[in-house]
């Protein structure tokens, strides 16, 4: 049962007292209206509580259904890129094909070379920055001066430590010789092509050329070295440098000496009139 409110109640009291007081009824009357009123205010039945019947299944399993919340994701910015320079290994290639050496010039012996289209590592550098210490092409695990004149560099060379060159050695005469040819105007005359591969420069040159033959033997000395190109010209050169190549004549034949066998002695001084530091090499050739 479902109490009425107190204030229900009062209104009903007052009510029932100003009807009293409007129609001036007996006091019987107005006391049973007054207990009638409140009797019925106390009984009314309140409307019926049905309690609601839960049904279990004895494998029901409870399963929260949570709110569904919907995020919007928070965008996530790359960082910026952050480049770091990767060092390039400093490398070297020449346009002429140039020798190689164990100190920076061509007093220190030679070593190697690097030829056109080759590519070396480069390791360091001279204090005038004209020769560079570079890997030895030829050799794994060798090193050797390159001259920088034919050369071109690529890759961060500020980086390369600076080398103390070797003490220079004691200049030593050497040089290479090789046939070059036959020429004729009056006469016939062997050119002999010479390279200097010493340290030392050469002034002057003794030339004995032999015909195996017929054992006609001819013989040139001169400061300086001329080769004659035909009737009409003539070059002469006073010296022949370390590193340089320089062409001489030999003497004429009287007749044409192709396919003899000739023998050619060639020494070189490094002063005027056979003076001096000299090398002797002798050669075979069949014009």
């Amino acid at each position: 049962m479902r109490k009425t409110t107190p204030i229900l109640l009062t209104v009903s009291v007052l009510l029932i007292i100003s009807q009293a007081c409007t129609a001036a009824p007996d006091s019987n009357s107005i006391n049973t209206a007054i207990a009638e009123t409140i009797v019925s205010g106390l009984t009314q039945t309140a409307t019926s509580f049905v309690p609601i019947a839960v049904i279990e299944s004895p494998n029901a399993t409870f399963t929260p259904v949570l709110p569904t919340i919907t995020e919007t994701p928070t965008a996530t910015l790359s960082p910026t890129p952050v480049f770091t320079a990767t060092p390039v290994v400093p490398q070297i290639s020449v346009s002429v094909p140039t020798n190689c050496r164990v100190g920076p010039g061509r007093v220190y012996d030679r070593v190697g070379a690097l030829l056109v289209g080759e590519v070396a590592e480069v390791v360091g550098r001279n204090p005038t920055g004209n020769y560079w210490y570079i890997r030895n092409p030829h050799q794994a695990s060798g090193y050797c001066w390159l001259w920088g004149e034919y050369a071109t560099l690529t890759g961060n060379t500020g980086v390369l430590p600076v080398y103390t060159p070797p003490p220079t050695p004691t200049p030593t005469p050497n040089f290479d010789a090789f046939y070059a040819g036959k020429e004729t105007c009056v006469g016939w005359w062997l050119d002999i092509e010479l390279e200097n591969t010493g340290g030392l420069s050469f002034r002057s040159v003794a030339l004995n050329v032999r015909d195996t033959v017929t054992d006609v033997s001819l013989t040139l000395y001169a400061d300086g070295f001329t080769d004659n190109d035909g009737c009409l010209d003539s070059v002469t050169r006073d010296n022949l440098h370390p590193g340089a190549g320089r062409t001489v004549s030999s003497p004429a034949f009287n007749y044409d000496p192709t396919g003899h066998r000739m023998r050619a002695t060639i020494t070189l001084c490094s002063g005027y009139g056979q003076n001096g530091t000299c090398v002797t090499q002798v050669i075979h050739f069949t014009p």
